[in-house]
């Protein structure tokens, strides 16, 4: 067939037609997919792949209009077509329609497409604005430096300062900065630009406080951190004996106002609530305030802030404020401190009833009352309810999503609890304690990658601490990595004040099978270490006793039992529900070959705190058991409740890491189970 030939051939068989119109309409087509895909959220690789079969089907479309022709009885065979004159003219008009179909769609997709993406851009806008409008209203309030020629006073100046906050805190069109973020910077930093962009906040508040007998001047600047500008200041002067909380009122509005922050009417009367008309109850309160913030780490601070507290109510006996403070220190005693005794849970109960008489509806009372649910009477879905009604009191403040962090935690509800942690650390993003926190909740859900970037995060803030360092290094002896674990516990002695760190410590001595080296780390720890309570001590010995056995001395580790036991046994009297303690009693009549007594107790821990009610230390509780079980040969029991635990977040009762078939395969305490191939197993299970 000659080249003119077959280029007329071509037009006769309106190949040609078919080309333009495929082209137009698989324009049209790709047009609509783009605009309309991503309305549905559509992967662009599906996108991608659409486009790939409209342009090889090109070809396809091609051969076909040559092998075929459309006519007024069907599509013909070419040969067959021929012979129907008509056809090229029907044909003509089809395709005439095709394209002019085609184009309207695509026009219509067209618009369709830019009116959805104005509609997209317009929505988009709107956020950016609104989150531009909530960077604008974020601040933080810097420590406010102590200008008073006695350096005792340096609590008072963090005192005007915690309450400045809190009171600003109660606005919920405001972003506050917690004060656990902001308190290791300087009182008036030099690149505010920086302090800013670390905490995430367009505004700094700064201030300075002087106090000379009864007279105090406080001065307060609110600077734009990015261009330094100054957005308002004041200097205030005032007696203590005229209440100085007025003044740390008026520089919350005035701050609100010159963020242009809304406030309700129930915000308002919020900020106006006097504490207290006794300056010296007051100055008390303050006092309290400043030890209770170092309460985390010290039952000495903890009991200082009491001592405090007390004081001011006996001042002024309506004083509800520091009701509800007393309360939840003793409270926090009685739940962190190995103090369960029926004394102090009456003593946090009677300061909740007398802040509750007097202001039943304040935040401060609500964050009384969840405490004391949470820590005292372990409702966690009781204590839910009250941090979730005092948040809408308290919105800004991070303390109440940090505490239904943990109740939610306690309660099992995973997903719930890192999403408060993730909201509390938007509010507190420099608090090594929360960061810790957080991370404590990805360890036991074995996401091991997530909580070491978090315990870096807080390490960044506080360098070498060794709770933080020790901590994180339960997460490499869970993975089985005892050189890291090692790595980060050579500073930790037979006197470092830490109980924590210590503990792991000797759980690391133990899974490295350094029994020799523990028991003389545990045997100078009792000499010469000043514990801070009798149940601390009693720890220490059943650890000692463990590994006395561990190493083979059972004379020994039953001598040393027997002192333990005499240690523990006077603590019963005042704390009868104690599950701890209950369950230390297990693993000293365990060394003692007292199996009644010592499975007696081991199910007693677990009846006080089931895993049911608490999803954190039920588990540990179970774990216990199942040890005791082992140690006295019902390996069948055992080896049920540990597959069981693999498969749930559960932490080492004995201060050790998570239960991980690493940690099974190395651990010494699970040696009488070695043998049986269906503790193998488990050992060679996948992680959970």
């Amino acid at each position: 067939m000659k080249s003119g030939s077959f280029f007329a051939e071509l037009k006769r068989r309106n190949v040609y037609k078919v080309a333009v119109a495929y082209v137009v309409a698989g324009w049209a087509l790709a047009q609509g997919i783009a605009q309309v895909f991503p309305l549905f959220d559509v992967p662009s690789w599906a996108l991608r792949l659409m486009v790939l079969l409209i342009v090889v089907g090109l070809p396809v479309a091609l051969v076909l209009a040559w092998t075929f022709e459309l006519t007024p009885q069907g599509v013909k065979l070419t040969a067959t077509a021929d012979a129907m004159p008509t056809a090229g003219h029907r044909t003509r008009h089809t395709w005439i329609y095709v394209v002019v179909v085609g184009g309207i769609f695509s026009a219509g997709l067209f618009f369709l497409g830019r009116y959805t993406a104005e509609k997209t851009i317009a929505s988009r806008s709107t956020e950016a604005t609104a989150d531009s409008t909530s960077i604008q209203k974020s601040i933080a309030v810097l420590p406010f430096k102590n200008l008073s020629r006695d350096p005792d006073n340096a609590y008072f100046a963090e005192g005007i300062q915690d309450e400045i906050l809190t009171h600003l805190a109660k606005i919920a069109d405001l972003k506050v900065i917690a004060r656990t973020s902001t308190q290791k910077y300087k009182s008036a930093p030099d690149n505010l630009r920086e302090v800013g962009k670390q905490l995430g906040v367009a505004n700094i508040l700064e201030g300075s406080v002087q106090r000379s007998g009864d007279l105090v001047h406080v001065n307060a600047q609110l600077i734009r951190a990015d261009t330094n500008a100054h957005l308002w200041a004041e200097s205030y002067d005032c007696k203590l004996s005229e209440g100085v909380f007025t003044v740390e009122v008026e520089v919350a509005q005035k701050v609100a106002s010159a963020l242009h922050a809304k406030l309700t009417g129930a915000e308002e009367q919020a900020l106006a609530a006097k504490p207290t008309n006794n300056p010296e109850a007051y100055d008390a309160y303050l006092r309290g305030l400043a030890f209770d913030a170092h309460s985390t780490y010290s039952s000495d601070a903890t009991k200082t802030a009491i001592d405090w507290y007390e004081r001011a109510v006996q001042l002024d006996p309506n004083f509800a404020f520091s009701w509800a403070r007393l309360s939840r220190a003793h409270a926090n005693m009685y739940f962190r401190n190995g103090d369960a005794t029926v004394a102090r849970r009456d003593a946090a109960m009677t300061s909740l009833a007398n802040a509750q008489k007097l202001q039943p509806d304040s935040a401060e009372t609500g964050l009384a009352l969840g405490y004391y649910q949470y820590w005292v009477l372990r409702d966690y879905p009781l204590a839910k309810s009250t941090f979730e009604l005092v948040r809408k009191t308290l919105p800004g403040n991070s303390e109440v999503l940090q505490a239904l962090g943990a109740v939610t935690r306690r309660e099992g509800n995973w997903d719930q609890s890192v999403s408060y942690w993730q909201q509390s650390l938007a509010l507190d993003p420099r608090n090594a304690e929360l960061l810790s926190n957080a991370a404590f909740t990805y360890a036991l859900l074995r996401q091991f990658p997530t909580a070491l970037k978090l315990y870096d995060r807080a390490l960044d803030l506080v360098p070498n601490d060794p709770d933080l360092m020790a901590i994180k290094a339960t997460i490499y002896q869970a993975q089985g990595r005892l050189d890291e674990a090692a790595r980060l516990l050579t500073e930790v002695n037979a006197l470092t004040p830490s109980g924590s760190a210590f503990g792991t410590k000797v759980a690391q001595l133990r899974l490295e099978r350094n029994h020799n080296e523990a028991i003389r780390l545990l045997e100078i720890r009792l000499a010469r270490f000043n514990f801070g309570s009798e149940i601390d001590r009693g720890v220490n010995q059943m650890l000692l006793a463990f590994a006395q056995r561990l190493a083979g001395d059972n004379t020994g580790a039953k001598a040393t039992a027997e002192q333990a036991r005499h240690t523990l046994e006077p603590l019963f009297k005042d704390q009868p529900d104690n599950s701890d303690l209950a369950a230390v009693s297990a693993l000293v009549n365990a060394v003692l070959d007292d199996k009644d007594a010592a499975l007696r107790a081991a199910e007693r821990a677990t009846a006080l705190l089931p895993s049911v009610k608490d999803r954190v230390n039920g588990p540990a509780f179970e774990e216990n058991l199942a040890l005791v079980q082992a140690m006295f040969g019902e390996n069948s029991r055992a080896i049920t409740t540990l597959k069981r635990l693999l498969q749930t977040p559960c932490t080492s009762f004995l201060d050790g890491p998570e239960l991980t078939p690493a940690r099974l395969k190395i651990d010494p305490l699970w040696d009488p189970l070695r043998a049986d191939p269906a503790f193998q197993k488990l050992c060679e299970e996948q992680q959970p």
